[in-house]
């Protein structure tokens, strides 16, 4: 090729679609045809596979072929490029507790799991001392604020039967000694203090009792209603069944008093036991009184009298 003529296939003549052109059908461009060329006679011809373009790579100049350098390993193979640090020289040091401080080795020193389970026992050693002094407080609180009780007396039998045991308190009714000086004593009935046990002041009780005519006669100035109560009375016999007449308000119980031997004990020292009636008192004062008449068996000893509200068992 000479200058100035640059010939048919210069790259500003190489359109694909001069055939369309007149001036391109003047100058020999055809369509494309089967075997792949189109454009005009001699063009180059840069048709290229699909796929077969590379982006990025470095590009041949205009006109010649690029040649696409074989990428080492294909895409299912790992990365040739890369290499575990241990497979490097000097690589990442084996995973592992690092040695203490004075041990022989240079690491740092572990966290020190001996003061740390010290201290927690001394924490936990702490709270359970305070729990305990916080208990005891509110024990001793509840001891010095509560409201000091009377001692509890001794529960008495259901029915007349043997009891050793104290009377409780009356209550709102009236409780007396038998030899108490408000009651009315006759027929030889005297205060004495020979037999061990009573429950009366300094001992003492009622006696000589067993002979027609001796009698024990109790006012009461209290009696709150009308209605039925029940009279308690603590006595002792170590002997035969024994019964005494109950006047009440000048008038004849409907039975005598029972005064038996309950439990069948002849050590006087423990034959203290308890008996009750029910009569119907009037409210104000009313006076009771325990006789020995003729036919009753007398031989006792009298140590109380207490009345109850009702008709009740036991003294409690």
């Amino acid at each position: 090729m000479t200058p100035g003529n640059n010939g048919a296939s210069t790259p500003e003549d190489d359109d694909p679609f001069g055939y369309l052109y007149a001036d391109g059908q003047a100058r020999g461009a055809q369509p494309p045809s089967g075997s792949g060329g189109y454009g005009y006679p001699n063009a180059v011809s840069r048709v290229r596979a699909v796929g077969e373009r590379q982006y990025g790579q470095q590009q041949a100049p205009y006109g010649q072929q690029s040649t696409v350098p074989q990428q080492p390993g294909t895409y299912t193979q790992p990365n040739a490029y890369y290499q575990a640090p241990e497979t490097l020289p000097g690589g990442a040091p084996p995973t592992g507790r690092q040695p203490a401080q004075g041990s022989g080795g240079g690491g740092r020193r572990g966290p020190n799991t001996k003061g740390l389970l010290i201290g927690a026992i001394a924490v936990v050693a702490a709270v359970v001392i305070g729990i305990s002094v916080a208990m005891l407080n509110g024990d001793s609180g509840k001891k010095s604020g509560g409201t000091a009780g009377s001692s509890p007396s001794q529960s008495q039998n259901a029915s007349p039967s043997p009891s050793g045991s104290n009377p409780a308190n009356a209550g709102e009714l009236p409780k007396v000694d038998a030899a108490d000086k408000s009651v009315q004593l006759a027929g030889g009935a005297a205060p004495a203090t020979g037999v061990t046990g009573a429950q009366g002041a300094g001992g003492t009780y009622v006696g000589g009792l067993n002979q027609v005519g001796a009698s024990v006669t109790w006012t009461v100035n209290d009696i709150p209603d009308d209605g039925t109560y029940t009279l308690f009375a603590r006595f002792n016999n170590p002997g035969d069944d024994q019964s005494m007449t109950l006047t009440i308000n000048g008038k004849t119980y409907g039975s005598k008093l029972n005064l038996r031997n309950f439990a069948g004990i002849h050590d006087p020292a423990q034959a203290w036991m308890e008996t009750y009636a029910w009569p119907t008192l009037k409210k104000g004062p009313n006076t009771i009184s325990l006789s020995c008449q003729a036919g009753d068996k007398c031989n006792v000893l009298l140590d109380q009298f207490w009345l109850k509200k009702g008709q009740v068992k036991r003294d409690s």
